[in-house]
């Protein structure tokens, strides 16, 4: 008979040890993405506009709140991967513009099937703060069709699949682990 391997054994502890403190760290991070996403399903019922906020943590508190700004000037155009409002895979057509302070925003100004479809020069616009963070124009503007609505229910909340994952990985090393040893000895 062998003797018992405390190093081997200490060892496999600890590494099941942090897996189940990873599924732990996973699982309050399951309680924060719901609260986030609690927080911007709120933020889509007030109907009334708020300005474009001028800096990130504005930005990130007013997700998905309507919002207007003023494009003094549009100093690149784009086109990004979007739906429209029907769900048909296109182009968003995006502005870079500067507004009135020299601050800068990402507006998408509406859906086309072609890129790099539809002029606009500048000007007011409304619409739903979407993460990026970009103005999703409503309406559409430049003669485009209208985008999807930026949902926050289309923000994916895997932590508890992680945190089961991380579980079963600290179930699975224990028992693989008690059967070599039980082998071991045996032997």
């Amino acid at each position: 008979m062998r003797r018992f391997p405390i190093l081997a054994t200490l060892l496999v502890l600890i590494a099941v040890g942090t897996m189940i403190a990873l599924g732990f760290w996973q699982i309050g991070r399951l309680h924060e993405k719901e609260a986030l996403l609690a927080h911007y399903a709120d933020a889509r019922g007030p109907a009334e506009e708020v300005d474009w906020p001028r800096d990130a943590r504005g930005q990130s508190d007013l997700l998905y709140r309507h919002a207007r700004l003023d494009c003094v000037a549009v100093n690149g155009r784009s086109s990004i991967a979007g739906r429209n409002a029907k769900g048909e895979s296109g182009a968003a057509q995006t502005a870079d513009c500067t507004l009135a302070d020299g601050t800068k925003a990402l507006v998408v100004l509406g859906w086309s099937r072609l890129p790099m479809a539809g002029g606009w020069n500048g000007g007011e616009v409304h619409g739903v703060i979407a993460p990026g963070p970009r103005l999703v124009a409503s309406p559409p503007l430049a003669g485009l069709d209208a985008n999807a609505v930026p949902d926050p229910a289309e923000i994916p909340n895997n932590h508890f699949a992680y945190a089961v994952q991380w579980f079963v990985f600290a179930a699975t090393a224990l028992v693989i682990y008690g059967l070599a040893v039980r082998r071991r000895r045996t032997s």
